[in-house]
């Protein structure tokens, strides 16, 4: 949902930029090269099931029989930065260059259609499963790491 909103607002940016320097060209090929992104977004999240980085991210999650501390505020930042300083970084530059924001908005795009199914996958294993996986407190630029407790399976 943050890759979403990370690629509306670029292409808003975009947008209101084109406007008001009148280059229709630029729209013409930043709505092309968004269209382009849609349907490569659309290919890659096809799948309903776990992709394979996600399922080995699931297999390696490690037993725990307590809940882990929850602090998603802190844990959407340290998991979430990229996406912020990029969307930070390609809007400010999309101020004096639209094209940025627009080339920006369609890999946003890409991302945000690559994982859109992702949260099922996961849920459907716990479902089956019976477990919650939960992310498991890693420094920001360590690979992330998910903790595995006993769910309360109906059954």
């Amino acid at each position: 949902m943050l890759s979403a909103g990370s690629a509306t607002l670029l292409a808003t940016l975009t947008v209101i930029q084109v406007a008001s320097t009148g280059e229709s060209g630029l729209m013409e090929i930043a709505v092309g090269w968004w269209l382009i992104a849609v349907l490569v977004g659309g290919w890659l999240g096809r799948r309903h099931a776990a992709t394979p980085p996600i399922a080995r991210l699931l297999a390696d999650a490690r037993m725990q029989t307590s809940l882990p501390e929850m602090r998603p505020g802190l844990t959407l930042l340290n998991r979430l930065w990229p996406l912020l300083f990029s969307t930070l970084g390609a809007a400010i530059l999309g101020v004096f260059l639209p094209q940025v924001a627009a080339v920006a908005a369609g890999f946003a795009i890409i991302w945000a259609l690559a994982w859109r199914r992702q949260d099922a996958a996961v849920a459907a294993i716990e479902e089956r499963d019976g477990f919650r996986f939960y992310i498991d407190k890693t420094p920001p630029l360590s690979p992330i790491r998910l903790v595995r407790t006993r769910g309360l399976a109906v059954g």
